[in-house]
């Protein structure tokens, strides 16, 4: 039916880059162009002759026929002429945001619509990673002034303080009474320190640091502080390249994320402490503000406590923000380490699930020294593909979306679910996937592991990568998966992606 709008039309619909959809009064699909079937996993002859609802997830759905006879009876018009955001739905049942443009011409005296569609999905990703940034910059500028004023009252206290208990010491409850004050002006010097790292505004004094060698030196305050019930496992990349770093403050950072985990385990439980070298490539900074392309020091603390709800993890860097009981946490910890970080020309990255644990991982800016080892260049990627049908299974809308790009961009095919059951209906109605790529831990009762072991019942041969944001150590550790497996831990670079995948797929 396509032919009928002319040979130019389908030239240009074939080329372009938008959607675009053509429709009759009834609702009834005339044109489904290429981009189209990229963008909503249909072929055109699966689509053609349909009611355009096929690709709208609920309530547009049920309420797109309506629109078109109200618009028949009343003229009335909804977003003919106009550009609106809305959602479509693909084949495989997700969702994704667009941006629609809708105009209206006649064909043999009746009205047909043509539609031009856009993924924003990049874009509303950007958007929200933009305004997180702005409020944590916002919050940053308001701490620092706080702790600015804050700093000049506490000189005045501090220092009337130690006059009193100079002038003092013939008086003792009078003394007693100075010393408390002092106590407390000093506790509060300390929680404006912590507001200074978050505002970024505090004095740093980076060196060259071997953070192997920091690591050892702490070992012992380490398990002197959390105590017997925190089983501590510190796991030490070889050819770890060396920081550039306050190595004060990266203790002091470090102390606060296990006294963290300690907090999150009340019954006891596993900390480990990673090392590693990490390169963040452009395509990861373009998705991740204030990240510069670069080479970096990693350290992974993973804990297996209660873990974070999503409400809590969104949350988790404010300032003043804590879960726990009033008078046991000043909500400063979590905030003073992003600021310290931030300010270091560093990248903080956090990680939880609810009941699995969290996972802190700080990327300390690599010191460039006279022992450089020969500089990692991020290249193309030099990655064939084949066009390999992947099956990812991904609970997160976000990070599923942007793998699903990702990889559909280096050629491959990808069909996209959200959590293991719907992966096992995919897996039980076709059998042509030459990858099964899956998080670890996943809403709905089925883990990563789960959903491995039915995904081998089914087809012994089928290559399985897992991806997780805690580390390869702690997931064993945590009998999450088993040792041997392939893992790809989060977060990644897209040649990190391009490179797990490859070799995943051609180990078989």
């Amino acid at each position: 039916m396509v032919a009928q709008y002319g040979s130019r039309l389908k030239a240009v619909a074939d080329i372009a880059v938008d959607g675009m959809i053509i429709i009759d009064e009834h609702g009834k699909v005339l044109m489904f162009n290429p981009s189209c079937e990229r963008m909503f996993g249909y072929t055109a002859d699966e689509v053609i002759g349909k009611n355009i609802n096929l690709v709208m997830p609920p309530p547009y759905r049920e309420e797109h026929d309506g629109y078109l006879v109200n618009y028949r009876r009343t003229g009335q018009r909804k977003i003919i002429g106009i550009g609106r955001e809305v959602s479509g739905r693909r084949k495989d049942g997700t969702t994704f945001p667009l941006e629609l443009s809708v105009g209206e011409t006649k064909e043999r005296g009746k009205p047909i619509f043509v539609g031009i569609l856009r993924d924003i999905t990049e874009r509303k990703i950007t958007e929200e990673r933009l305004v997180q940034a702005q409020k944590m910059d916002a919050l940053g500028q308001l701490s620092g002034g706080m702790a600015h004023d804050f700093n000049n009252l506490l000189t005045v206290i501090l220092g009337s303080t130690e006059m009193l208990i100079a002038q003092l010491s013939d008086r003792p409850k009078l003394l007693t009474v100075a010393e408390t004050a002092r106590v407390a002006a000093e506790r509060g010097a300390s929680l404006v320190k912590r507001l200074l790292a978050f505002s970024r505004r505090q004095p740093l004094e980076p060196r060259i640091v071997d953070i192997n060698k920091l690591l050892s030196g702490m070992d012992m305050l380490l398990h002197r502080t959390l105590g017997e019930a925190t089983d501590i496992e510190i796991v030490r990349a070889g050819g770890l390249w060396k920081a550039l770093i306050d190595p004060v403050q990266l203790e002091s950072a470090i102390l606060n994320l296990c006294l963290n985990a300690r907090d999150a385990m009340p019954d006891g439980g596993h900390l480990t402490i990673e090392t590693s070298n990490a390169f963040l490539d452009s395509d990861y900074a373009s998705h991740h503000q204030e990240v510069n392309p670069g080479q970096y020091v990693a350290i992974a603390i993973t804990d297996t406590g209660k873990g974070m709800t999503s409400e809590v993890l969104e949350r988790a860097f404010d300032p003043f923000f804590t879960t726990k009981d009033v008078g046991k946490g000043s909500g400063l910890g979590l905030s003073m380490i992003y600021g310290f970080t931030k300010q270091s020309g560093g990248h903080v990255k956090l990680y939880s699930e609810a009941g699995h644990g969290t996972t802190v991982r700080c990327y300390l800016p690599r010191a460039i020294g006279e022992e450089d080892a020969k500089s990692i260049s991020e290249g193309k990627n030099a990655h064939q593909t084949a066009g390999e049908r992947i099956l990812l299974v991904e609970d997160d809308d976000l990070v599923r979306s942007y793998v699903e790009n990702k990889l559909t961009d280096m050629g491959y095919i990808v069909i996209a679910v959200r959590n293991g059951r719907e992966a096992v209906e995919m897996l039980r109605t076709r059998s042509d996937f030459d990858l099964l790529f899956t998080d670890v831990v996943m809403p709905g009762g089925m883990s990563g592991m789960d959903l491995a072991d039915e995904a081998q019942r089914l087809y012994p041969e089928l290559p399985i990568l897992f991806t997780s944001g805690f580390t390869e150590n702690a997931a064993i550790h945590s009998r999450r998966i088993v040792p041997g497996t392939l893992i790809l831990n989060k977060p990644y670079t897209g040649e990190e992606l391009a490179a797990k995948i490859r070799g995943a797929i051609d180990r078989t």
